[in-house]
């Protein structure tokens, strides 16, 4: 809800700062705003854990910057939904019994229903870009189950913000996005960090210490849904009833997937 709700936020930005500037507020903020709060002690990382954190900041600068670019040419709800193929793929290549297969085959039903693949004017680019950002989006998923089990969940998304601040810095810089900065947008800035960077990813390392990359994977069929919600309220982005049937159908996916988990 809170990466949703923020990616909204941000969404309003794009018009005046840019995808690229934008994405370099939050995760920039994010970082200080992390390394703040964990005061991570540098001197004691191992060199695997530092290269372990250069990775999983790389991907994880490399899919918010992807996404923000894709966001900016479709819906908020359909980009979310197509990004979802990654994780969706990472869930099926962990599988290994028949009702895991049926719940993400729900999932899979809904993401199929909530993509308006009949309009012909769908922003080909838009598309890629959102993807791209699912493979990134999985791969993510991968480093952060690895990376939580070697350091400390808040010292990895703070330190890991680090390298992804110094990837995504350059594009909006280039972009000139970040000379009409002003405080009030300082402001809205610090609060997308919080809500789609800070918080949940903080959140997804404790959950992803205690769920496998399958389930946490799963789970993330929740995105979608919370991305249509969020583009209706704040964006004013209308979705048709089969649309919203599909919202119906991931988050059943994702509540089976939990209630019929061993843990």
């Amino acid at each position: 809800m809170s990466v949703q709700v923020g990616a909204s936020v941000a969404k309003h930005l794009f018009p005046i700062l840019g995808a690229s500037s934008t994405a370099s507020l939050r995760i920039g903020f994010s970082a200080i705003i992390l390394l703040a709060y964990f005061r991570t002690d540098f001197r004691k990382l191992s060199l695997k854990q530092w290269l372990y954190c250069l990775a999983y900041g790389s991907c994880l600068g490399a899919m918010n910057l992807i996404f923000y670019v894709a966001i900016k040419r479709i819906p908020l709800g359909l980009g979310v939904t197509i990004e979802f193929i990654g994780p969706l793929a990472l869930a099926l290549l962990g599988s290994r019994k028949l009702l895991d297969v049926v719940w993400v085959s729900l999932a899979c039903l809904g993401i199929a229903l909530i993509a308006p693949w009949q309009k012909d004017n769908v922003d080909l680019l838009g598309v890629l870009c959102a993807a791209l950002a699912g493979g990134l989006w999985a791969g993510y998923i991968v480093l952060g189950g690895k990376i939580s089990k070697l350091m400390k969940g808040g010292d990895a998304v703070a330190v890991g913000m680090i390298f992804a601040t110094l990837l995504i810095l350059p594009f909006g810089i280039g972009s000139g996005g970040l000379s009409a900065l002003t405080w009030p947008l300082v402001l809205i800035g610090i609060a997308v960090a919080l809500l789609t960077s800070a918080l949940p990813f903080t959140l997804d390392m404790g959950a992803l210490r205690q769920l496998s990359p399958k389930n946490f994977s799963i789970l993330m069929s929740l995105h979608p849904a919370f991305a249509a919600l969020s583009g209706l309220l704040f964006l004013q982005e209308y979705l048709s009833l089969t649309q919203w049937l599909s919202i119906a159908c991931v988050i059943t996916a994702s509540v089976g997937a939990t209630f019929f988990s061993k843990k």
